[in-house]
């Protein structure tokens, strides 16, 4: 029987040097959502995606992806089965231009890995394809720019288009409104939000207007252990949530209109 669950946890444990980084944790994303896991610093977030995504092993416990243990995994065969992370494997090269670096993540994906001697006529076969996934994070005007060139909102929205080209089912974003002002944020969300078409997400945020606006649902981390799960209301007015988290900060985003 399929899982309900596209990517699921039970009783993920991270330990070092006898510090619990991660700490037993259930985690259950459910197709098509956009999840978001928060928490204080030091609550383990960052751990937890270095745990799905294989960057570290765990300690005890499983990942399961569709229902298949994918525990004792590489990070390169995770990768291939769908479940990448933005931001960490995407490259994005400051001395190529937009569609270049688009051009090469489809190249990746088709296995051709980065071939720059191939010939012009056989890259720019990947055009129309790169065109549009910058099409779908508002860039095709940029297309002929160079990375580098880019504004600071532009860029992340650029390494989000080669990691698309990557064709993941589930997308995992850690921070994507990292230092930005609000009309970057604004941006981003409407991006997110266009990219979880057909997808799931999950993403670490700490923007808590961010994951109101965008998020099915919220695990709340706190020393490593899940303390609270549910919808954005529900997680916010939880008090050992606030007590633990949110606090003033979610005071203010509730007030806002």
């Amino acid at each position: 029987m399929e899982s309900q669950f596209v990517l699921e946890t039970r009783g993920l444990t991270k330990e070092f040097r006898g510090f619990t980084a991660v700490d037993a944790v259930d985690l259950q994303v459910r197709q098509g959502h956009i999840h978001a896991l928060i928490g204080p610093n030091g609550a383990g977030k960052t751990t937890v995606f270095n745990l799905l995504t294989k960057f570290l092993t765990p300690t005890r416990g499983e990942i399961l992806y569709r229902g298949k243990n994918i525990t004792a995994m590489k990070a390169s065969e995770i990768a291939r089965l769908g479940l990448v992370r933005s931001f960490q494997i995407s490259a994005v090269f400051g001395h190529l231009s937009v569609l270049e670096n688009v051009r090469v993540a489809l190249q990746q994906k088709l296995g051709n890995s980065y071939q720059f001697w191939k010939s012009e006529r056989s890259l720019h076969a990947l055009d129309e394809q790169a065109m549009q996934l910058l099409a779908e994070v508002d860039l095709e005007s940029f297309a002929d720019t160079l990375a580098i060139e880019l504004p600071y909102g532009r860029k992340r929205a650029l390494e989000l288009a080669t990691t698309l080209a990557l064709d993941p089912v589930v997308l995992l974003l850690d921070e994507p409104t990292q230092g930005m002002g609000s009309e970057d944020v604004d941006m981003v969300v409407a991006l997110v939000r266009r990219a979880a078409v057909n997808r799931t997400v999950l993403m670490v945020e700490h923007n808590l207007s961010v994951v109101s606006r965008l998020c099915d649902r919220i695990t709340v981390l706190a020393r490593g252990a899940v303390l609270a799960e549910g919808d954005y209301d529900s997680v916010s007015a939880n008090p050992q949530v606030r007590e633990a988290y949110l606090g003033s900060e979610a005071a203010a985003v509730e007030a806002q209109p």
